[in-house]
């Protein structure tokens, strides 16, 4: 009993740790198009935490046993620890089977009455998990979110210890983090299944239902330590396997420990692995992984009694290694625009950004703060962003992107001019047009500003077309980018309702082009 007290205490538990990467993973392969291969992918998450999810509740009925059997040996000291923990059982029970009701009806709106989350058909499809849990049509993601939050403080009340208390209180939150820049915020509904494929809002929902199985184990563990188990410490000898992750990356380790549910700590068990003895007295566990797949693996553990017999129970376990994935993405586009600097986003699950190296072929790719700056140079030709990351001590190639380069797309003439306010507007023409606000003008300006691109130009000169009583063209050339006398003299004399054109607008932007713009129409008020 010993060891299965002592390995949640004062330390980040195995299967947290787990949940983290796959917090990281979930996230890298939803930034990528979903592709059959992510799908299968979450496939292969999913099932990896149902085998996870069915280890912790094995460990918690274990657990409760334990609780159940002292009750029975001494009803006045542990009935009080029994029903709490019945209780936790009970409401833990109730929120999990929830979530499996929602994740039925999730995969139903996917694939028909006939939905079966074991065996989903229509994995790609966005609309199912937003039908189901966002407003306004079935709106049942607020319902979980307020289930969980109850939970969690349900839970915590029985926490003692600040460090699993914080744990918790992190594994079961429902807080959405702020992102710089981002003016309004998601709920944690829309953050979770707002256009989420089918197989991912029900991947998401089986880790939810991993973290509350792993704070019910935390109370259990809790209570088991606020009794005397003295008196049952070895009536019950079970084997768990306590991996560090399921899930690893090609060319890491897969390490776990496995362990007896109750030990004496004079007398260490002796375990072996697929017929082999361990080599050490820890119960720890590793063995490289050169290959993606599912592993399985099974031994035994031996302990000597106190009188001198030796007891064996057997384990099996599995676990499941997947490729580095690297997620290289263009901040402002799927595009890359030649002659301007590019943000972009390149992250290694699992590795930190100071181990992560790129580089790009046609142009140049640097290192900017938290992010990096892409410049093609050649419109046309792709250009290949390829990352490195060094993990274990090796430097390996995690992924490659390709990306298109285009020119940038042509400005728009704009009068600049400041309202009642003092706020700053952009008049871009055809409609009217304050003559006292055109004199204050300075003259014509240039941009692209199309909420994806915001990028200024330099205008060389412009031509403005006036027209007399005749209906003859009167033009009269700029200085440089700002109003002539003679135009500002035009404008002066121009009657409510006249208008004129600005047309001939050249003008210079950052990639080094000059352009023949757009031309705009100027109705005068």
């Amino acid at each position: 009993m010993a060891s299965a007290k002592n390995q949640t205490v004062g330390r980040m538990s195995p299967r947290q740790k787990m949940i983290n990467l796959m917090y990281i993973v979930l996230t890298a392969m939803l930034a990528l198009n979903v592709s059959s291969d992510v799908l299968n992918g979450f496939s292969q998450v999913e099932d990896g935490l149902l085998r996870s999810n069915r280890t912790i509740t094995a460990r918690n009925r274990f657990l409760l046993s334990e609780l159940q059997a002292f009750n029975n040996k001494n009803p006045q000291k542990g009935k009080r620890w029994l029903d709490i923990a019945t209780q936790v059982t009970q409401t833990t029970d109730s929120l999990y089977d929830y979530i499996d009701l929602l994740k039925k009806q999730i995969v139903q709106a996917a694939d028909g009455p006939q939905g079966d989350p074991q065996n989903i058909e229509n994995k790609d499809n966005l609309d199912a998990a937003s039908q189901v849990m966002l407003a306004p049509v079935g709106g049942k993601g607020k319902l979980l979110r307020m289930r969980i939050d109850s939970y969690r403080g349900f839970i915590l009340q029985f926490i003692t210890d600040p460090t699993k208390k914080a744990n918790l209180e992190e594994a079961l939150s429902t807080k959405v983090p702020k992102v710089k820049g981002q003016l309004t915020t998601k709920n944690w509904e829309e953050t979770m299944f707002e256009d989420m494929p089918t197989i991912a809002a029900v991947t998401l929902l089986t880790k939810l239902q991993n973290d509350i199985r792993y704070a019910e184990g935390e109370v259990l563990s809790e209570l088991l330590q606020s009794v005397d188990m003295g008196d049952i410490r070895v009536n019950l000898i079970n084997a768990f396997v306590v991996p560090q992750s399921r899930i690893v990356m090609r060319g890491t380790k897969y390490s776990a420990n496995i362990v007896l549910a109750a030990v004496d700590t004079t007398q260490r068990p002796v375990v072996y692995v697929n017929g082999q003895r361990l080599n050490n007295n820890r119960g720890l566990y590793e063995v490289g992984t050169g290959k993606a797949g599912n592993y399985d693996y099974s031994g035994w553990i031996e302990v000597m009694g106190r009188d001198g017999t030796v007891t064996r129970r057997d384990f099996k376990s599995s676990y499941t290694v997947i490729d580095p994935v690297a997620t290289i993405s263009a901040t402002m586009m799927n595009v890359l625009y030649a002659g301007i600097n590019n943000p972009i986003s390149i992250g290694v699950p699992g590795v930190p950004e100071g181990s992560i190296s790129a580089t790009m072929t046609n142009g140049s790719l640097v290192k900017n703060g938290n992010g990096w700056v892409a410049h093609p140079t050649k419109v046309g030709a792709e250009c290949v962003i390829s990352v490195t990351a060094e993990m274990d001590g090796q430097r390996m190639n995690v992924g490659s992107t390709t990306f298109r380069v285009r020119k940038l797309p042509d400005p728009l003439p704009f009068i600049a001019y400041r309202d009642a306010k003092g706020n700053v507007n952009r008049y871009k023409g055809g409609r009217g047009f304050s003559k006292g606000l055109l004199l204050a003008s300075s003259g014509v300006d240039a941009a692209i500003d199309d909420d994806i691109l915001n990028i200024d130009y330099r205008v060389l000169s412009f031509e403005t077309v006036f027209f007399d009583s005749m209906g003859n063209a009167m033009p009269e050339v700029s200085a440089g980018s700002q109003f002539s006398e003679r135009q500002r003299q035009a404008i002066r004399r121009l009657q409510r309702g006249k208008r004129f054109y600005i047309t001939r607008v050249k003008a210079v932007g950052p990639d080094g082009i000059t352009r023949d713009i757009a031309p705009m129409e100027v109705i005068v008020n």
